[in-house]
């Protein structure tokens, strides 16, 4: 675990970074807080089970962050979407990219 007080990098891919610069701005902005929460606080997400082990989730009203922990330094954004629908796109994202 990194020491308190590190320095954590955050990695969001292209499409994240679309999705997000395409958000009304009032959800932008909680979406950049919740995203300062994270970096700052690594574990605050729900770590996910079964299929999305290794991924943890971090609520924001009705939608979710996924995203892991790459190793000690670098936090790594995995998909953004509503709760109803990112499960299933994350576990269809992990697996095509697994094969």
């Amino acid at each position: 675990m990194a020491p308190v007080g590190a320095i954590h990098a955050l990695r969001v891919p292209d499409e994240v970074a679309r999705l997000i610069r395409g958000l009304h701005r009032a959800i932008k902005r909680k979406v950049r807080a919740a995203l300062q929460e994270i970096v700052s606080k690594l574990r605050c997400g729900k770590p996910l089970k079964e299929e999305l082990t290794g991924l943890r989730s971090f609520r924001l009203g009705r939608l979710r962050i996924v995203y892991r922990l790459a190793d000690d330094r670098v936090i790594e954004i995995v998909t953004l979407g509503l709760r109803r629908t990112v499960y299933e796109d994350t576990y269809r994202m992990v697996r095509r990219s697994g094969d």
